[in-house]
């Protein structure tokens, strides 16, 4: 059941005016003990009668107190009371001497809360009735309808009139300002009750706008401690709101206190901003973006300080990637004109070489040869990583076609299968789904899978699994950075992951963000170009590669390359 404001403001009045009946029944009881043993002239049937009317206003009390929690129309629970209480202190006003009585100016209590409950024209319908009751009373007396008790002769009609009259008055009197000052309780109420919706909506927009930041936020008291959490700061941490109250703010952020909370105290601003690494409560690794200030009252004193922060492991990716594009498109402007000026004394040394081997047996001896097959096989070398340094930095366009990638990646490890030993044997696992195609140059395709196979087998020099597994994906626009792809084309764009993954040694943390840099090797004998070359082939089909690696568990690469059509 709902009910309106001024009905519940009605009911609660209601409410307190039962314990006040209460209390004023007491009062009665204890008055009229009193009265009985002072004033001797009070007959039995009085005595009786006063006796019997304050236990029926006790029963009446328990009986309106009872259902006052089930009422429904506080109106009439509260003209009912109005009566009843008319009725009572009319037969205490009877039994107790008529207009001599002491309990006649309770009849303005009745006016009272009566304005209380019904307002200005409730207090003067109560103060009406309350008149006439009196006044009906004394003239039922007078004229011998009702008996006289108290021993005394009824006054003369002039100062009974008189005694009516000016109780009459007095209920008015009391009724305009008892009316009034229900008025203003009304107004005070009403003011109240708008303050403490209004102060409630603004609470409930509050909850809303810090449950509904895409940052986390939290607010400490000035020793640190946490006083505040919000549920996106929850779930960056991996911590709940209940666990993070009345924690020091470093044992949730730790080094967020050095970052941005002190220098917010040392600062003229009172603001800072800081980026720093943290793993969260579920292992992982994040770049949190933070921002502090003071938090202060609405005098400018400092009460403790605010702390917003954001994951922006993306920024950073995506900031890295833009970094290693700028730093490879410098290298593939410098290499062209190195690989240029390198080649021709190669070509003439190479030629120098060969006409040294074709002259006569007799003007050579061993050592000669040895060094000859020397010079030869490094300028074959190094004639090789030119060739795949002019590749990375200058490759050809992809010619796209629709390119079926079981058969493609078939052939390749039946082709690796064949040129491992069988010292160290890797056993490979092809998970392709059937007719799975991607839009690409084949060949470069060929060459980027072949880099990926080389590099798993030389990271399991002692053998263990690799898996070449590919399905189609949906497209992803917030897993972060991509080579060459922006997210709008990536939300219309259908999307094959191909995988490959090793049981390898795995790659160390502090370096797996240079793997894709050109000459960067932890092999001595690797030139670096192996993944550049792989990183700038996935950038020029325009997708996205992702590496995961667990150092002693292995590396696994994710490359998302357009999907084409069903090969027909």
């Amino acid at each position: 059941m709902t009910l309106d404001v001024r009905t519940e403001r009605r009911l609660r009045r209601v409410g307190r005016l039962m314990a006040v009946r209460l209390v004023l029944l007491l009062a009665i009881l204890g008055a009229a003990l009193a009265l009985a043993r002072v004033d001797r002239s009070f007959s039995e049937d009085a005595d009786l009668g006063l006796y019997g009317t304050i236990v029926f206003a006790f029963l009446s009390t328990a009986i309106f107190a009872a259902i006052s929690p089930r009422v429904e129309y506080a109106g009439r629970f509260g003209a009912a009371l109005v009566g009843i209480d008319l009725i009572t202190i009319c037969a205490l006003v009877h039994y107790t001497g008529g207009s001599e009585s002491v309990f006649a100016p309770l009849f303005v209590l009745v006016v009272v809360y009566a304005a209380m409950l019904f307002g200005r024209a409730g207090a003067y319908v109560a103060a009406g009735l309350a008149a006439t009751s009196y006044g009906a009373l004394l003239a039922a007396e007078r004229l011998g309808v009702l008996g006289t008790y108290g021993g005394t002769a009824p006054p003369v009609l002039p100062v009974e009139l008189a005694h009516w009259a000016v109780h009459a008055g007095a209920q008015v009197v009391v009724a305009l300002l008892a009316s009034g000052l229900s008025r203003e309780l009304d107004r005070t109420g009403e003011d109240l009750e708008r303050s403490r919706n209004d102060l409630r909506r603004l609470q409930s927009l509050h909850e809303r706008t810090v449950g509904s930041l895409l940052s986390g936020l939290l607010t400490t008291d000035p020793t640190g401690i946490i006083t505040s959490f919000n549920p996106e700061a929850e779930h960056i941490t991996g911590l709940s709101a209940g666990l993070a109250l009345g924690q020091a703010i470093d044992e949730v952020l730790p080094g967020a206190r050095e970052r941005v909370m002190q220098p917010a105290e040392a600062g003229r601003t009172g603001r800072t901003r800081a980026r720093m690494l943290y793993k969260n409560r579920l292992g992982a690794a994040l770049h949190l973006g933070l921002a502090g200030s003071i938090l202060r009252e609405a005098d400018g004193s400092a009460v403790g300080h605010v702390v917003i922060f954001q994951d922006v492991t993306q920024v950073v990716e995506m900031e890295a990637e833009l970094r290693r594009s700028e730093r490879q498109a410098a290298i593939g402007r410098l290499s062209a004109a190195i690989a240029h000026e390198i080649r021709n004394p190669l070509a003439a040394i190479s030629g120098s070489i060969q006409m040294l081997c074709s002259a006569s047996q007799a003007a050579r001896d061993e050592d000669s040869e040895r060094l000859m097959a020397i010079v030869l096989r490094e300028t074959e070398r190094l004639d090789g990583l030119i060739t795949d340094f002019l590749q990375y930095a200058r490759p050809a366009p992809p010619k796209l076609a629709s390119v079926p990638l079981a058969p493609l990646v078939n052939d390749l490890v039946e082709m690796f299968e064949k040129s491992r030993s069988a010292e160290s044997p890797i056993e490979v696992r092809v998970e392709i789904e059937e007719k799975l195609a991607v839009t690409g140059d084949a060949s470069q395709l060929r060459q980027l899978l072949w880099n990926l196979y080389l590099n798993a087998a030389q990271a399991m020099p002692e053998g263990g699994r690799l898996l070449i597994a590919a399905s189609a994906a949906p497209p992803l626009p917030q897993e972060g950075p991509s080579a060459g792809r922006n997210a709008a084309e990536e939300e219309r764009t259908p999307f094959v992951e191909l995988v490959v993954a090793d049981t390898g040694i795995g790659i160390p943390l502090e370096v797996i963000d240079r793997i894709f840099d050109p000459f960067f090797t932890t092999r001595r004998e690797g030139s670096g170009l192996g993944l550049a070359t792989v990183h700038r082939i996935v950038e020029s089909h325009g997708g996205s590669l992702r590496v995961e690696s667990t150092v002693g568990a292995g590396t696994t690469f994710r490359i998302r390359l357009p999907q084409a059509e069903e090969p027909q």
